[in-house]
């Protein structure tokens, strides 16, 4: 199983790059980041400082959207990145939660999100790609270049589309059961496509808190560091319940029923441990979402979402303990699930 590292591009960048050279010199071979041009800073230009000082590390959005950035300019910037550092990026792409609402704009549709990926996959591999009417080709692109296109998705037609048309899907929860039924959503629309399943790499993506113990205390301060994580998850199942219903049967209740006492967001907290708006997140929820407890615990639920076809687990590791837990994970962790 790879390990991923996921981070915000707060200031300083440096802090940042650090973080990440520390991951990569743990055993965790990509590195993602939040892509909110109004929350953040902007990441593509901290990617090059990253690829700069790691030496395997893949680094990529988690996630970008087609709305916030002209396609080819976001096929421009991942190529010139893979030309400068040979083929080390993936591009995470989504509807475009945050990125998209703070600007006053609506989250793309599934419609461009697909038109999107095709233009910047093509064009960041040096094929000719088409952008309503004017092809255009990048002559510098040199043979050998590609860049991997993974979707992250929740909803029916997201699955649907993720399976038959993405490089990659992206789950950002880590409860078992709706990874299962997630994967197998996937995994069958691109049997069903004519694509061989395995083809498209699973990537699940969540808050890992390691504790020292199981003592209540630490378990309890463990979820209020990863509660707001209910919350971001709970921007999209809102969507998805406006859109389906409470009970449509299109969406699993197990992912549904927890968000009925949320009453608004805060974006200005968004993906942050203290955010206030995440209190309607119960203490199943946190559990079931994320990894937290000690290593005992991370390496067993890793290894029940290694066996429903998890191959990536990247870490969001926004909380008080960020050092500690890329420590934890390497010397304990993937050592003990890749041993």
């Amino acid at each position: 199983m790879d390990f991923g590292l996921v981070l915000q591009t707060d200031p300083p960048a440096s802090r940042v790059i650090e973080l990440m050279k520390r991951a990569e010199d743990n055993g965790f071979t990509y590195g993602w980041t939040f892509d909110s041009a109004v929350l953040w800073q902007e990441p593509f230009v901290i990617y090059s400082q990253i690829l700069a000082h790691t030496e395997r590390l893949t680094v990529g959005p988690m996630v970008t959207n087609p709305g916030t950035r002209t396609w080819e300019v976001t096929a421009s910037t991942f190529a010139t990145l893979n030309d400068m550092y040979g083929n080390r990026t993936v591009c995470g792409i989504g509807r475009g939660d945050s990125a998209m609402r703070v600007a006053g704009r609506k989250p793309n549709t599934l419609a461009r999100i697909s038109e999107a990926m095709k233009v910047i996959r093509a064009l960041a591999r040096g094929d000719e790609a088409d952008l309503g009417g004017t092809v255009v080709r990048f002559p510098w692109v040199r043979p050998g270049a590609e860049l991997p296109v993974w979707m992250a998705a929740y909803g029916p037609k997201a699955l649907k589309m993720t399976g038959e048309e993405a490089d990659g899907f992206i789950l950002q929860l880590a409860d078992l059961y709706l990874t299962e039924y997630m994967v197998k959503a996937v995994k069958d629309a691109a049997a069903a496509a004519g694509r061989d399943p395995s083809e498209v790499k699973i990537c699940v993506a969540a808050p890992a808190y390691v504790t020292a113990d199981d003592s209540p205390e630490a378990l309890a301060h463990a979820r209020e560091q990863c509660r707001w994580f209910g919350g971001m998850v709970g921007n999209h199942v809102a969507d998805l319940v406006a859109k389906y219903g409470e009970h449509s049967g299109a969406v699993p209740d197990e992912l549904t029923d927890y968000i009925k006492a949320r009453e608004g967001y805060d974006y200005s907290h968004h993906g942050r441990a203290d955010n206030p708006d995440t209190a309607f997140v119960p203490d199943e929820i946190v559990d079931r979402f994320c990894l937290i407890g000690t290593p005992g615990r991370h390496i067993e639920k890793l290894n029940a979402l290694r066996a429903l076809g998890v191959d990536q687990f990247a870490v969001y590791d926004m909380h008080d303990a960020q050092e500690a837990t890329i420590d934890a994970y390497g010397d304990e962790v993937i050592p003990a699930v890749n041993g």
